[in-house]
């Protein structure tokens, strides 16, 4: 068994009977998560690396199995695998968009591949035209100077910068000479760069489309040939940009690369576009810890798994289990969401950190009480047992369903007082007993309101305590 199926089983028991609501549950989870961003991936074999990264993968070109065949030849001809990262320093911070490909490149430094992490100094002063709609603004040698000088540090908590090179393309690039510039660009057809969709709808509504930026591509291809790049990592908007890179390689004599695009995660505002700078919805990696998590917490609920999938260790299995529990009621939506905010906030500034984040939105953010909440529905028979009652509810169809509910920790009464409120689960044991032999059983003497919670459903017990 390889050490991340260990950690993946290790998790998933957690996830599937644990109170996801406590906050030592969420930290043992955030524990074993944050290791796993670190974690040694060096015991899985090709066609196990190849399935881990297909699997966050929107594109994957041309195919996973030519993934693992490429790790095995670079192995029996003794020199690494190299896969690549590029990003071109238009603004001072990097974002938790461009965090989703860094997080695919990651897992191969730790597959123990050579990981060469690229800033387009000179790239940046033509911009790259993907999905815009007029010319980007000129950048000035100050603006990003100015720009690159907290690059590294942003990204840190990616990589291994002792292992993984960190390069600007203008080392090269400003020694490509015009004549290998022509002999490389009078191989590719200008159909090619014409394709790309953003273009043709600029050329027809008049808007401008400069050379420079049909030549970005081809300037961004000699950053692979450069390093001799195994393999690409990038969002989907730059799968054509990495096609070109493949053509470029081909005609330089090199065996092209292969191209992971990754899907773009939705911005925080939640109106279907993509995290940017320029639309304001974005995470920047420098947003201090309070800001992290309470930005991930503004997010829409549909867009939690998203998220989780493209920002955290999470793997399909853990997310299959956080699904079932949502379906079954079993744990709050909002409780998953604090666990991805407490996620992302680690993975930046650890878990203790992380941790004290939750503290903090908590104190400030639930304070609102079910004695504030209207049109509950309300237990008045508590001689039924409390299978009976829930179902009576309509909060469950079968006793194996409120069975389930028990077990998974998501039936409890919940007491309400000035001084606060607190939770007391219900085992699968107690749920044949009567709701007031329950009740009496588990608050015994304490005064409060009280309430029956099955998993997302509450109702108002008359009793009073």
């Amino acid at each position: 068994m390889t050490r991340l199926s260990q950690s993946v089983d290790r998790a998933t028991a957690l996830l599937t009977g644990a109170d996801l609501a406590a906050d030592a549950t969420v930290r043992e989870m955030l524990e074993i998560t944050t290791q796993r961003r670190s974690m040694d991936l060096s015991d899985l074999s090709p066609s196990e690396q190849a399935t881990l990264i297909a699997d966050r993968s929107q594109e994957l070109q041309p195919s996973a199995e030519a993934l693992a065949e490429r790790v095995i030849k670079a192995d029996q001809r003794g020199r690494p695998f190299i896969a690549k990262f590029g990003i071109d320093p238009t603004g001072a911070e990097v974002h938790l968009g461009h965090a989703v490909p860094m997080l695919i490149l990651s897992r191969f430094q730790r597959m123990g591949h050579q990981v060469v992490f690229i800033v387009g100094d000179v790239t940046a002063k033509i911009g790259d035209p993907s999905g815009r709609s007029d010319d980007r603004p000129a950048l000035t040698d100050e603006d990003i100077a100015r720009n690159l000088v907290t690059y590294r540090e942003q990204v840190t908590p990616f990589f291994d910068f002792t292992r993984a090179h960190f390069r600007h393309n203008g080392d090269w690039l400003r020694d490509i000479t015009l004549p290998r510039l022509i002999e490389i660009t009078a191989q590719i057809p200008v159909s090619m760069p014409l394709q790309r969709e953003d273009f043709r709808k600029r050329l027809d509504t008049g808007q401008g489309l400069s050379l420079a930026e049909l030549l970005y591509s081809v300037v961004m291809a000699l950053d692979s040939v450069e390093i001799n790049s195994d393999l690409e990592v990038g969002g989907i908007d730059q799968f054509l940009n990495m096609q070109m890179c493949r053509k470029v390689m081909d005609i330089c004599g090199q065996v092209p690369e292969l191209v992971v695009a990754t899907s773009l995660i939705e911005g925080t505002d939640g109106t279907g576009a993509k995290m940017s700078k320029s639309k304001g919805n974005y995470v920047p990696l420098t947003a201090t810890v309070g800001e992290i998590f309470g930005k991930i917490m503004s997010v829409p609920d549909r867009l939690v798994e998203p998220y989780f999938r493209a920002l955290s260790e999470w793997r399909n299995a853990e997310l299959a289990v956080t699904s079932e529990r949502l379906l079954s009621g079993s744990v709050h939506p909002m409780d998953v969401k604090k666990i991805l905010a407490g996620e992302v906030t680690a993975a930046l500034h650890g878990v203790d950190a992380a941790m004290k984040a939750r503290e903090e939105f908590v104190a400030r953010f639930s304070k609102r009480t079910f004695n504030e909440v209207d049109d509950l529905p309300t237990v008045a028979n508590l001689d039924q047992s409390v299978t009976d009652v829930v179902k009576a509810l309509g909060f469950a169809k079968s006793n194996g369903d409120v069975r389930r509910v028990a077990e998974q920790n998501g039936l409890r009464l919940v007491i309400e007082a000035q001084d606060g409120q607190d939770q007391v689960a219900l085992t699968a044991d107690d749920i044949r007993e009567t709701l007031a032999g329950v009740v009496k059983d588990k608050l015994g003497n304490r005064t409060g309101d009280i309430y029956l919670k099955v998993g997302r459903k509450l109702a108002r017990i008359d009793i009073a305590l």
